[in-house]
Order: C-alpha cells, then structure tokens, then sequence
C-alpha cells in the first residue's frame, strides 16, 4: 500500500493529505461496505457493492465541491442533522442546553472476528462539544453477503437529551434512475407487490400503526439501479428493517440525483429522553446487494433467515390442520375429536385448536364479544380440558397446538375489570373497541410478567402441546399508558417494542423447544423482527388459493417459503367466495408450509382420495421447498396471467417447478419457460405431480440434461383459469 500511495502522490499533489485518511471496509464474501475518515474527521460512505481487490483507491477519490461554500457534496456515512445537512437526517438530537445540531466525528473503531461466517466491525462517533457518542455496530455474514447495521447513541452530558429521530441505517446510492419496490396491502390482500419510480423529493413508506404495522406496509424493499426491478440482472440494494412497531423508511433524491435511503423506527410521537448514562439503540436493518437481479438478494435473504433469523431452521415444518374455518367458535370435544381422526386419515401431523377454548360464565369465548385475556378452559364446550384433547391427537399420531392472543382483552372479562390499568389508552379519553378488544400496554414489567405467565399456563395445560399460534387482531390507537411518567408518554412505541420482544426472550428461555407461529390477522406483523422468535407465519387469512398466488409471490421476495404458512380450504372460499379446483388449492398449498383450513369430513370421494395423495406427495418434495433455493420464472403481478417458480436442492440434486394459469390464455397460447438453478451437467427425470385428467406436461417421466431444461426449456398444456401443473426433476 505505501508502494501505491507513493506513485499516486505524483499524480495527485494533495496525496500527502489523503494518505492521512482511514479506510474501513466491511466485507462479506462477494460484497463490500466502504467507508472512510476524510482529513476533517467525518466519516464519509463511499461504495456499497459487489467486492473487488484494492480498496486503496478510495484514498484519492474526490467529491464535486458546493460553488457557494466550498464544502464536498461528500456523503457521510450517518448523517446528523447540523452543518449544511439538508436531507433527511439520520439522527436529531436537543441537547440539554437547547441546541438542536450535532456534528458527528470519527473516534475510533474496532473489528471483531465472531466466528468464521460473522465478523463485526463497531465505529465510533463523538461530538467535539457534546460528550455523547453514537456507535455504528455492523455485522457482515460472509457466505450469506447479508451485512446488518444498528446504531446506539450514549449520553454522557450531565443532562438529558432528547433523541428526536434515530434511524438504524442510512445508505448514499448514485445512479441515472432508481425504482423503489415495496410491499403495501390490507386485510386478506397483504404484501401486494408494488413498483414507483422515484423522482426528485421523498417518498416515504412507514406506519403508525404501533402493533399491526405491516398490515398496510411492509419495511422491506428493495431498489434497483437503472432499469425495473429484474428476477435476473442489473443492481439491486434490497434492505428490511427488523422491526414490529412503527417504522419509516424514507428515499429522497436530493439536487445531485443521489439517492438518500433512511430506515428506522418512526420518529412519529416519539422523542426519547436519554438521562446522562443512559443510551437508546435501534434495532438492526439488513442489507444485501445484488448485481444479478432481485433472485441472487432474494436467496441470500432465506439463507440469512434460516442460518441465523427463525427458530429451529433445521426442522421439517408439519401440516396443520387448524380448526378455525372448519368450526369457528362453535364446537365441543366431539367436533375436535372427528376432526382429529379425519385429518389423521389423510396424513396430516398437526391438529391446531384455534379461537374459542377458553373463559367461562358471563365470559365465554363463544364470540369475539368476550373472553380475552381469561385463559381457563371453557369447561362447558371441553369439560375433559384440553389435555385430553392432546392426548386423543397424540394417540392418532398427530402433534397438538392451540391458539393465544395474550397482547389483547375483551372489555367483557375478567381481566379487564380487576386491571383497568393495564390497557393501554390516551389518558381520560374514551377507549376505542376493535374487533370488540382492547390491547394491553408493554411498557408495563407487570403486563409483561402476566403475557410469560399467561403462556406458562396455556401450555402447562398438557405435556403434550407442541405448538402454539399467537394471533395479535388489532392495531394500536389513542396511545397512552399509566405505567409511563407523563413526561415520558412518547417513550411508549418504542418501550411496547421493547416489552414485546422482552416477553419473546423470556418465553423462548422457558420453551425453547415449542413451535409458535407468528400470526396477526395473517400478515400484519411480519418483519424480521419478529420472526426471529417464530417458527413460521401465517401469510394471510385470505386462504384462496388464486390471491395466495399473488400475496406469497411478493412475500418470499424476502421472506422464506420454510415459513410460510399456506393452507389448503374450502370452496367456496370463506373470504372470497371463489370456487377453484382441489388440484389448484394443493398445488398452490404446496409450495410453502401446506396446511388445511377446513372440515376434514367436508372432503368425500374422490376429493378426499385426491387430498390424501397430495399430502403424500407434499412429504416427499417437503425438504426441496423448504429449504431449497428458490427461482421466479414467471411473475404473476406483470399481468400476462402466468406464476410459476421453482425450487432446487443446495446439491442441485433435486427440484420441484409450480406453474399456474390464472386467466383464460386462449386455444393457441401455451405456457412455457426456462429452468434455473440446475446443475447444467446433470440429467434430470421430470415426474408430474398430482395429475388429473391428463398430464400436462408432454415429458412426463422421461430425462432432460440440465443444461437443456435451462436453455431450451419446457412448455406445458395449461391455459384455462386455475389450470396448475407441478414438476419433481430427480438426477439420475
């Protein structure tokens, strides 16, 4: 490096200055993050991208100046609101003596080997007049090219600050265009699939929402540089912010066309006061860069997730059978008993006993009227309680699991009348009902203490619960709690987060080895923050199969298909109404973790021969889609009328391929595409799945090259709407 500082020093004569600088470089296997201190002592964002040899050259790189003031047009690598910062600021501080600007400088840093896949690199940032230190930690994951960022401001002035705005990452990006691709929905139309242009100005995608935060949108997104967003070429920068309170995350192109990215939690009514000693840290946002389109991020995503982001990754997730949809609120032990013996004939591992089991009198949870919050077995629908009903499923060969939602009260309950104090609300305001429930406040110890008792007791019920759904049906409104000083009411989002996740930590330390599924309404609090304590989530109440298509496309973008919770039901469809075909339920079910949302008995004939055929094939492509590499062939939201991907073994031994017709394509118009991900010196037999009528692919059973099934492709005899073929491609 002095070799080539010495040369460069003749042909730049300020070398000598620039020499003085340090490079900081966070690396995983295939990208880098470059940062570097420029001789004023900030800390400046140079490059974000795919890895090359010899940094050495950032030493040199010079910035366009400002004509009015001389200043570089230099981004800085977390940028604090004072100085001639104009964008959005990462991070806004008052300090104790009503200043509201902060110059941040480089102290020091330090790397730190954690094993031989995670290396952690810490910068320190001070103020030269305010003792308070900002601390980037950032976290690089080599094989997976996943780097994550934090940030934690320390107050060491010996007054309080307030922390106005804290994101967990900025990112600098430059470029002729930029396309922003994120995710925005509703109830039973969650993470719908949506692409903007950016232009001059900020655009901003956040909730206020508290609790169901991503029920609307999501905080994952990814943008592409130069073109739309591509499955299989061009720059992409695709972030999610592990967070389940209020987020924002903000793309704002400033006067030199560069793009400025902030995620973080939401500054909205949420200024947190730090007492000298006392620090805030954000949660962590998770980077991946691509140079090969979405498909490489989006991979490097699920593998991140399941080395290092879900509870027990290595496990095989079971078909459920969950009772929701088959009996709602209406049932006793005969019902869940036939429907355990039913799901048991036709291979399913997994009874859930979902809303309805629990409170008593005046209190019964035989509506969504009452009863939450009073967690005893309703002992007139279950007067043998539920450990019987365990035991009766155990003995089928099945597991048992039942539902929770300890975040939430009926005003009808017990609870609610012996704690009035728990419930969160905006001071003497009336409370507002959803769902005829109130929610519960975090930031209360004592609330938090009832959630892990709560869940103790739930599964104390029986040795023999081995799953457990945590449902959350409403969002946050008129915050406010009792437990919080007045002077502190906007601490709340944060500290309800905070409380939340405390709970989580608890109940895994108690229960390490139980499933829990991550449900809110379906998707409304899915984020990787979360979803570390979870097993899987329940992707949507919307179970048809044809928006299903649409809504698990966009979520395992980001979001792993091990995890996603996709149940076969009933037609009609309860939430739609739509009649579609058994085969188009399966094999649209099939291609995350299959589940049915039924009455078993409701399947008769030929319709119950073909279920329990399709279970059992499900079992033998299991391991390929849970934790195989997944490809998008065919985008359903271009509105051709096609879906189809596909998933490949990490020894590209095995891949199993989904196609779906989703409109009338017309008497001439066939489907056909190119493979990917094969090994292209393999052979492959290709095996239809779940035919019926006849095959729809002409080469069932017969051996393809790899490199043929890639180039030449396949074409399929498909194009009525909700036609759907599954391919299983075996080497030989």
């Amino acid at each position: 490096m002095k070799i080539l500082l010495t040369a460069l020093a003749c042909l730049f004569p300020t070398i000598g200055i620039m020499a003085e600088n340090k490079i900081i470089s966070v690396d995983t296997d295939k990208t880098s993050m470059v940062m570097q201190v420029n001789p004023d002592g900030k800390l400046i964002h140079d490059y974000y991208g795919k890895k090359f040899n010899g940094i050495e050259p950032f030493l040199i790189k010079q910035y366009k100046e400002q004509p009015d003031n001389g200043a570089g047009y230099a981004p800085m690598a977390y940028p604090a609101y004072g100085g001639l910062v104009s964008i959005q600021p990462a991070l806004k501080l008052t300090h104790k003596d009503g200043v509201q600007t902060t110059d941040l400088r480089y102290d020091s840093h330090k790397v730190t080997q954690i094993d031989d896949n995670r290396e952690k690199t810490e910068i320190v940032l001070t103020d030269p007049l305010y003792d308070i230190k900002v601390i980037l930690d950032y976290t690089a994951y080599k094989k997976e090219d996943i780097i994550t960022e934090s940030v934690t401001v320390l107050n060491n002035e010996t007054g309080k600050i307030a922390v106005e705005n804290i994101a967990a990452s900025y990112l600098p990006l430059h470029a002729d265009d930029y396309y922003l691709t994120h995710f925005n929905g509703i109830w039973a139309a969650e993470m719908q699939l949506k692409e903007d242009k950016l232009t001059p100005g900020i655009k901003s995608i956040e909730s206020k929402k508290g609790l169901q935060t991503t029920a609307a949108s999501n905080p994952a997104f990814m943008v592409s540089l130069n073109q739309p967003l591509n499955e299989n070429n061009g720059e992409v920068y695709a972030g999610a912010l592990a967070w389940s309170g209020n987020f924002k995350n903000t793309f704002e192109i400033d006067e030199c066309d560069r793009l400025h990215i902030v995620a973080g939690p939401n500054d909205f009514a949420s200024t947190y006061y730090l007492e000298p000693g006392e620090s805030l840290t954000t949660p962590e946002m998770i980077w991946a860069y691509s140079n090969t389109g979405s498909g490489t991020a989006s991979r490097n995503f699920h593998d991140w997730v399941r080395n290092y982001n879900i509870a027990h990754p290595e496990e095989e997730r079971a078909i459920v059978l969950n009772s929701w949809e088959g009996a709602y609120f209406d049932f006793n032990e005969k019902t869940i008993t036939d429907m355990i013996d039913d799901a048991a004939a036709i291979g399913v591992e997994m009874f859930v006993l979902d809303d309805g089991w629990f409170g008593n009198g005046e209190y019964a949870r035989n509506s969504d009227h009452a009863g939450l919050g009073d967690w005893q077995v309703n002992t007139e629908k279950l007067p043998k309680g539920i450990d019987y009903l365990a035991k009766y499923a155990k003995n089928k060969g099945l597991k048992f699991g039942i539902w929770i939602e300890p975040e939430m009260v009926n005003p009808q309950s017990e609870l609610a009348q012996a704690h009035p104090e728990w419930i969160v609300k905006s001071g003497k305001r009336d409370k507002i009902e959803m769902r005829n429930q109130l929610v519960l406040d975090l930031s209360n110890p004592e609330v938090q203490d009832f959630i892990v008792t709560t869940f103790d007791n739930v599964l104390k019920q029986s040795p023999d619960i081995s799953y457990v759904k945590w449902d959350a049906n409403r969002y946050i409104s008129d915050f406010g709690s009792e437990y919080l000083p007045e002077d502190k009411q906007s601490h709340f989002w944060i500290d309800y987060i905070n409380g939340l996740y405390a709970v989580c930590d608890r109940i895994r330390e108690m229960y390490p080895d139980v499933t829990i599924q991550l449900c809110s309404s379906g998707g409304a609090r899915l984020d990787m923050g979360a979803l570390k304590y979870h097993d899987e989530f329940w992707t949507s109440d919307n179970t048809n199969a044809m928006d299903r298509i649409f809504i698990q496309y966009s979520t395992n973008l980001f979001y792993p298909s091990l995890a996603t919770a996709a149940h076969v039901s009933t037609a009609p469809n309860h939430q739609t109404g739509l009649i579609a075909p058994l085969k188009f339920r399966f094999d649209v079910a099939s291609s995350g973790r299959l589940g049915l949302e039924l009455q078993p008995k409701d399947l008769k004939g030929k319709e119950r021969e073909f279920a329990e055929n399709a279970i059992k094939t499900y079992k033998q492509i299991r391991p390929i889609v849970h934790h195989g590499d997944l490809y998008r062939l065919k985008n359903p939201y271009d509105g051709k009328g096609w879906a189809s991907h596909q998933y490949v073994s990490k020894d590209k031994s095995k891949a199993v391929f989904f196609a779906y017709s989703l409109k009338y394509h017309g008497r001439t118009t066939y489907f056909d595409t190119k493979l990917q991900g094969l090994d292209p010196d393999k052979n492959y037999r290709i095996t239809e799945l779940n035919p019926q009528g006849w095959n729809k692919f002409y080469g069932d059973g017969q051996v393809f090259p790899g490199d043929y099934l890639m180039n030449a492709g396949i074409s399929l005899n498909i194009g009525n709407p909700m036609e759907s073929t599954v391919l299983l491609l075996e080497e030989i």
